[in-house]
């Protein structure tokens, strides 16, 4: 299909919509869970997801964005694809299985054997669905994602809490995200009307996998580093300490993956529909990373500044120790705008091999990072992933000065606006926090008087990437 100016921002829209309203949903039930359970608990899960999320990209090999980056992608593309990726998936279940007791004797948590084996199951219904994501994308059917996704994670909300409640501790957590995983694939297969047909072509594999292996090295890579930080983490200290870092990381990322997320699910098939444009492509990146700059920079800011009050009113007491993680994440975060639209141009102008090398660049400097700053303590390790994430500005955005003659100089130029101000909104409302108000009062005050002191300054400054927003939104 055609991805013009009014299907791009009515996609955005409900992708939006879908990624906010789950991760809203499920950021309320993590907060009920959190009150409830216990952070070894979490650390539990935290240790199990490591191995789950290595499987999950194994098991999709990077072949659902061949579908999407594909011109013409047909239902036998669609199919071999399907029998592929469940194949895989399954085979990695019985691994998987057959593995528990050795990772639990690793963690020596006895425990980790009979979790990793029930949510292990999720496996297949993860490659089901990212299958049907594909499909979804291409065809901009963002609206029914959005009611799947926000059915599934009610349900497997309720069923986590009440389980919660009854007292069977980490088990409550696998079941919400084993029913969730579940629920979504189940109310896709009914409201998305694509059926895999009996067909699987060999000549089709090999062609998408001549671009997805790519992906899926980019993507291992990533998740594999990712998770690595973890498993350090999991192994130097304890499952309290890991659950403490993944919960600091909670909060900037409910705020900041939405937006990324949604923008990345909508300009991979819009990049790739005009990949031979390429001035296209450039004026259409640049809108993306000024839209993503002018929202995720004050929300980071702001969270900043209100972490300890907001972790006491949430989480209570008990998860103090989070707040300084809260904070480097939110560092961390705020360069996302500077690389996120420049990795999805490469990716959907089909030079995959780009993106490998620069996965393999950036991962050589992450491990090293990581390597040094795990001698220096937990703090260190989160700090190391804010340096780690400031480098990657540089690395992703140098190959988009010849691919685009987009210079780093107007990349850095593009958000700058949104970075001093968001700046000069945090130091606003800095003062607040050391007034004696209770932990509600001094959030509300904080949030509202960010989100008008920004405003103002945008509007005043007549900041050009505000405008466009105002404009539409005074328009409609």
């Amino acid at each position: 299909m055609k991805y013009d100016r009014k299907s791009f921002l009515k996609s955005f829209v409900w992708k939006l919509l879908e990624k906010s309203s789950v991760q809203m949903v499920s950021f309320v039930v993590s907060i009920l869970l959190a009150r409830w359970l216990f952070p070894e608990d979490y650390g539990i899960i935290a240790l199990i997801i490591i191995f789950i999320a290595l499987a999950e990209v194994i098991s999709e090999g990077g072949l659902n964005t061949a579908l999407i980056q594909k011109k013409e992608a047909d239902d036998t593309d669609f199919s071999t694809i399907f029998y592929a990726s469940t194949g895989m998936s399954i085979l990695l279940y019985v691994v998987l299985f057959f593995c528990a007791p050795l990772i639990s004797r690793f963690y020596d948590i006895d425990q980790l054997t009979k979790v990793i084996r029930v949510l292990g199951l999720s496996l297949p219904f993860y490659v089901l669905n990212s299958i049907q994501r594909a499909y979804v994308a291409r065809e901009m059917l963002f609206d029914k994602l959005f009611i799947c996704s926000l059915v599934s994670a009610v349900i497997s909300g309720v069923a986590g809490c009440w389980m919660a409640l009854k007292g069977y501790g980490v088990w409550a957590l696998v079941v919400q995200k084993l029913s969730n995983q579940a629920l979504i694939t189940f109310t896709m297969w009914y409201i998305v009307r694509w059926r895999p047909i009996l067909r699987f072509s060999f000549a089709s594999f090999k062609a998408l996998f001549g671009f997805g292996w790519k992906i899926f090295m980019t993507n291992f890579i990533v998740t594999l580093f990712v998770k690595m930080r973890h498993l350090v983490i999991g192994k130097m200290f304890n499952s309290s300490n890991l659950a403490y870092f993944e919960r600091g990381d909670q909060f900037p990322s409910f705020i900041s993956d939405n937006m990324v997320a949604a923008i990345q699910s909508v300009l991979l098939p819009t990049f790739s529909e005009q990949q031979d444009d390429r001035e296209r492509v450039k004026s259409m990146m640049r809108r993306s990373t000024k839209s993503m700059a002018l929202v995720i920079c004050p929300l980071m800011a702001g969270l900043f500044v209100i972490a300890k009050p907001l972790t006491i009113l949430l989480l209570t007491e008990k998860w103090l120790p989070i707040v300084p993680f809260i904070q480097i994440m939110c560092i961390s975060n705020i360069f996302k705008p500077l690389t996120i639209a420049n990795a999805e141009a490469i990716k959907a102008m089909g030079y995959s091999d780009i993106t490998l090398k620069l996965e393999l660049v950036k991962k050589a400097i992450d491990i090293t990072i990581l390597v040094v700053s795990c001698c220096f303590g937990l703090k260190a390790i989160a700090y190391g992933v804010a340096l780690y994430n400031f480098l990657c500005i540089f690395i992703n955005l140098y190959p988009n000065i010849k691919l685009l003659n987009y210079r780093i100089r107007e990349q850095i130029a593009d958000v700058l606006p949104s970075y001093i101000l968001s700046f000069v909104m945090g130091l606003s409302i800095i003062w607040v926090g050391y007034m004696d108000l209770t932990p509600f009062v001094m959030v509300m005050l904080q949030m509202i008087g960010g989100i008008v002191v920004y405003f103002a300054v945008n509007y005043l400054f007549r900041i050009e990437s505000f405008m466009y927003f105002y404009n539409i939104v005074v328009k409609k």
